[in-house]
């Protein structure tokens, strides 16, 4: 595993992705040429009305699809030269996802849900590193409780450190306040910034929240499709 952690060197690069899918109608085009690179470290918000194209590119960054035409670069990995297998190798070597719906398997425990990504990797040591991270996000006294036994906030933080657990490359976050009240969600963001700011892990956030896409590095704007705005958000 090697995983970029200099800020300055490209840890992701989009290359002229489109994207075209079939429909009733015909052809519909997803993504139309979007282009831009992004820096180990740097927090970046992809911004968008609905139906712009976010979710879709996130999947192409990320290897879960692949483009009609153009290619990825992750982590000096093309992926449209990597098989299913392939992909997926690279994914949990340098990837993190947290979503809008959690996904934690609910017969594990907050520790185990944690632990999972650890294991499957082959970490020996995967139950203390995952107590530590559970400490991180908060939770040293919730980790024996299963998912149905935690709050929405609890759960987001347990996906959270899932998702880090693994120090990736880059974490992919697609509107992962989606399902918390608006205290909670800011308290989700702060704890996702924090851990970007003092870890080597580049952040790709998907949001409809401006605010939100202004604490970040650069905004990404998208609009059918298209490429329509790639800016510094803050100093």
């Amino acid at each position: 595993m090697s995983k970029l952690s200099v800020n300055g060197n490209p840890v992701l690069e989009a290359h002229n992705l489109s994207k075209q899918v079939s429909s009733p109608e015909g052809s519909l085009t997803i993504l139309s040429d979007v282009s831009f690179k992004i820096l180990a470290g740097e927090s970046v918000a992809v911004v968008g009305p609905s139906g712009a194209g976010k979710s879709t590119l996130l999947a192409l960054l990320a290897g879960l699809d692949l483009p009609t035409s153009g290619h990825v670069i992750l982590n000096t990995a093309n992926l449209s030269r990597l098989d299913e297998d392939g992909r997926a190798r690279l994914r949990a070597e340098n990837v993190g996802f947290v979503f809008q719906s959690f996904h934690l398997v609910p017969s594990l425990n907050a520790l185990e849900n944690v632990m999972l990504p650890l294991e499957l990797a082959g970490q020996r040591d995967a139950r203390a590193t995952a107590r530590d991270i559970i400490g991180k996000v908060g939770l040293s006294d919730r980790w024996s409780h299963y998912p149905s036994q935690l709050s929405g906030g609890e759960k987001q933080r347990v996906a959270i450190a899932r998702a880090f657990a693994t120090e990736p490359a880059v974490l992919f976050a697609d509107e992962p306040t989606g399902n918390l009240d608006s205290r909670t969600g800011a308290n989700i963001m702060e704890l996702m910034f924090e851990l970007n700011r003092t870890t080597a892990t580049t952040l790709v956030l998907v949001t409809h929240d401006q605010d939100l896409a202004g604490r970040c590095d650069r905004i990404l704007s998208l609009d059918v499709g298209k490429l329509v705005g790639d800016e510094r958000a803050r100093g």
